[in-house]
């Protein structure tokens, strides 16, 4: 029986063809939405048997309320889940000081580990990284 069809927010799209996830975040990011984005993640990572990319986009993030506990927390969470997993990429596309502490930080707490994670100020960069074209993370948005 196959599995069913995982249901994404508007700001989460899955290529399944590229094996990318994409996120787009708006307005203000809270714990809340950022754990609740985590569990569509992890529901992803259990559906799908092949490992994935991701592809952030936080342009459109007008504040992030996030202590450095909070990120501390759910960057070692990612870090023990994936522990035995194989590699993946994580890019993400910053265009504020506020939002490049927050991806330094869970870059840094993610060091090591199968996540591979980058932070970029340049859409063609982070196409290149992840072996990708521009068009193929501006789809759907």
């Amino acid at each position: 029986m196959p599995t069913p069809k995982l249901r994404l927010p508007k700001h989460m799209i899955f290529h399944h063809d590229l094996h990318l996830m994409v996120f787009r975040p708006k307005g203000i990011l809270t714990r809340e939405r950022i754990d609740k984005d985590i569990q569509l993640l992890e529901a992803a990572e259990d559906q799908y048997e092949q490992p994935f990319n991701r592809f952030t986009d936080l342009s459109l993030v007008k504040r992030i309320k996030l202590n450095f506990q909070e990120v501390f927390r759910i960057s070692l969470h990612r870090r023990l889940r994936y522990i035995d997993k194989l590699p993946v990429k994580s890019a993400f596309y910053v265009t504020s000081d506020e939002a490049a502490r927050i991806v330094r930080t869970h870059a840094f707490l993610t060091d090591y580990s199968p996540i591979q994670v980058q932070m970029f100020d340049d859409l063609a960069a982070a196409a290149e990284w992840l072996g990708l074209e521009v068009d193929d993370l501006q789809m759907g948005s």
